[in-house]
């Protein structure tokens, strides 16, 4: 007769334990144990507590592969639901093996568990079972036409609870208070890197409005220009009172001191109707100059459609102060528009809910790359399915449809844009390094969003290469990983609509494609969501900085600008509270925050991986070092990529 020892972990929270009559079944690679109960006497599996009990067998299991939890109804008690966080089996031998499971299990079932190396033989029935049950919590639906992929779900009761929010999340973004907005202002900058005054009394100045593209909410979108486009006209004329004495346009265009903020993928969409009143977007064109002395980026020329001519004047800071100032506002506002659906909704939100699903879909829990996720780029299911969570409770039909209250973009823009971003989505842009390549903004000084993210992805990347160097020794093992090309694939599938145009790949073949990959999906979920996400608030409060609608029209001559002009065409007071009550949830610290590194579940077993991860928080805390160093230096400092304020995921 050989006994082995089990030990049960229930989860700490209210909540987490059970009254439910609860058994485990062993399973070796010698055959299985018989089921046995586990919390004998009426013993409950309270929060917090770890439960033990003693499983007989026949003969030797021989290594203990898999377990099954078997969760059936006790006595009169009613069903509720349970949280395991792992199982630890010692053989008679003394081995131990462990079983992560940090999950729930509703309702009376069965919970399969691969042993937590995931070096055990299991059986391609085990195999098939386990998918078709993460397939039948997972469904794929159409987002909308040419966008990645989502959840299919309509209700919240439709949501598995393992992928829903954390209590103390739900709680606190439900118990936000909009009217703290009108109480005091504020205190609502308290823990930002922006005062309310320094916004409000510099939103005019050409400086600041050039180092919001470098460093406020919308930092990945300006690019090195190398040739003024034939459809911006712009001359050395116009410019010249801009660039000074010192050098002519062709002189700045071919040492790299020009720029451009190119918005064509706005061109022609339909607006939305607020209040009763069409809105309009512009397909703006914005022309910057690197100046020499302090290396400030400065507007120098603004065209407000994609066609040239006597009714699309190209603006100057040497125009009318009103000319200038609402050109500029029209830029911002085509900016807000990329900004929000295509750089924060689509190029975060959205993949990410595909990396989630694909992991869930096709890996397991034991499975090296589910314990990268389950510790950095996703806490249960991320992106989009929290979103669903909280709409659905706030009875809302959709976030992004809360947000449009306010936008200049309707629901019949919304998707179309969505679709244009997809087709100029590649794999280049989800990678920083090569994205700052191809943008050409390697040496522009002062630039903190490149240079902090630089950083951190390094730091990711060092962290993925010591975790696939481990596991997957050679280019055969990565490529011999079926569950590792199924998840690829499907990522290719639903994320990038299977385009090779994307140059996203389809398949993993070397240890080196597997680094930059798992690099990507996890920068994109925490450090990049968190630069185009976490400033909103901090740009976007005060309204003339970053107009969201625009009841007017563009001008089609210059001199016809007048402060009275500008109030008419900027939002109505209502619109405007609407987006600042949207951009004030988006922008909220989270009550049971998990910033970049922090491992709260414990899914590896390996003593050298959780050596990468105390060198990965060391670097961490490194880095945050170098930011504060570097702050302290700065005017205006920049903290929204510093790891503590950086989440491990995308959780709002």
């Amino acid at each position: 007769m050989s006994r082995y020892k089990v030990q049960v972990a229930t989860g700490l929270f209210l909540g987490s334990g059970t009254a439910n009559s609860m058994s485990i079944t062993l399973v070796g690679s010698r055959g299985e144990s018989d089921k046995t109960l586990l919390n004998r006497l009426g013993k409950n599996f309270a929060p917090g507590t770890v439960n033990k009990c003693k499983v007989y067998s026949n003969q030797d299991l021989g290594p203990i592969n898999l377990i099954r939890l078997h969760k059936e109804r006790y006595l009169f008690f009613p069903e509720d639901n349970w949280f395991c966080t792992f199982v630890l089996v010692t053989s008679p031998q003394g081995q131990i093996y462990y079983f992560p499971c940090y999950q729930w299990l509703e309702g009376f079932r069965t919970l399969e568990l691969r042993e937590g190396t995931g070096n055990g033989h299991v059986t391609g029935l085990l195999r098939l079972r386990t998918w078709d049950s993460s397939l039948s919590l997972c469904r794929w639906k159409v987002y909308a036409p040419g966008s990645p992929r989502c959840l299919d779900v309509v209700t919240l009761e439709e949501m598995e609870t393992n992928a829903k929010y954390s209590l103390a999340k739900f709680t606190s973004f439900l118990t936000r208070n909009p009217t703290a907005l009108l109480d005091n202002g504020e205190r609502l900058f308290l823990s930002s890197c922006l005062s309310p005054e320094y916004v409000t009394n510099h939103w005019q100045e050409d400086s600041f409005f050039g180092y919001q593209y470098l460093n406020g909410v919308h930092p990945v979108f300006i690019r090195k220009c190398t040739e003024i486009p034939a459809n911006f006209p712009v001359t050395q004329e116009m410019v010249a009172g801009s660039l000074g004495t010192s050098t002519t346009l062709q002189e700045a265009l071919k040492t790299g001191k020009i720029f451009i903020a190119d918005y064509k993928i706005l061109e022609g969409l339909q607006t939305n109707v607020i209040n009763s009143q069409t809105q309009h977007v512009t397909a703006s064109l914005c022309l910057f100059y690197q100046e020499p002395s302090q290396g400030d980026l400065l507007p120098i020329a603004i065209q407000l459609t994609q066609t040239p001519g006597p009714e699309s004047p190209i603006f100057l800071p040497s125009d009318s102060e009103w000319d200038w100032m609402l050109a500029k506002m029209w830029v911002r506002n085509s900016d807000f528009h990329v900004h929000q659906v295509v750089s924060h909704l689509l190029y975060t939100h959205l993949l990410a809910e595909v990396f989630a699903m694909a992991t869930l879909r096709q890996l397991p829990m034991c499975h090296p790359l589910y314990k990268v996720r389950g510790v950095i780029w996703v806490e249960g299911v991320t992106s989009r399915m929290h979103t669903i969570h909280l709409t659905l409770a706030l009875d809302l039909s959709d976030l992004p449809g809360f947000l449009l209250l306010g936008t200049g973009v309707g629901y019949s823009g919304l998707h179309p844009l969505m679709e244009r971003g997809m087709q100029s989505l590649t794999y280049t842009t989800l990678c920083l390094p090569s994205d700052i390549q191809a943008r050409g903004v390697n040496s522009i000084p002062n630039y903190c969003y490149r240079d902090d993210g630089m950083k951190l992805w390094t730091a990711i990347e060092s962290f993925v290469s010591g975790i696939v160097e481990y596991y997957y020794k050679n280019n055969d093992r990565v490529q011999n990983d079926t569950e590792l090309q199924a998840w690829v694939a499907e990522i290719f599938a639903e994320a990038f609509l299977g385009r090779n145009s994307s140059g996203a790949p389809s398949s993993i073949q070397t240890t080196a494609e597997l680094v930059r990959f798992l690099t990507m999906v996890i920068f994109t979920c925490s450090a990049q969501h968190a630069a185009v996400n976490s400033a909103q608030f901090d740009f976007g409060a005060w309204m003339p900085n970053t107009p969201s609608s625009m009841r007017k029209p563009p001008p089609t001559a210059k001199g016809t600008a007048t402060l009275e002009s500008i109030l008419e065409t900027l939002p109505e007071v209502n619109t405007t509270c609407n987006i600042m009550i949207v951009l004030w949830q988006l922008s909220a610290e989270p009550e049971d925050k998990r910033p970049l590194g922090s491992f709260l579940d414990s899914h590896f077993v390996e003593v050298a991986p959780k050596r990468l991860i105390k060198a990965f928080q060391e670097r961490l805390a490194e880095i945050s070092m170098e930011i504060k160093e570097r702050n302290k230096t700065l005017r205006l400092v920049y903290t929204y990529m510093d790891p503590p304020v950086v989440e491990n995921s995308i959780s709002i």
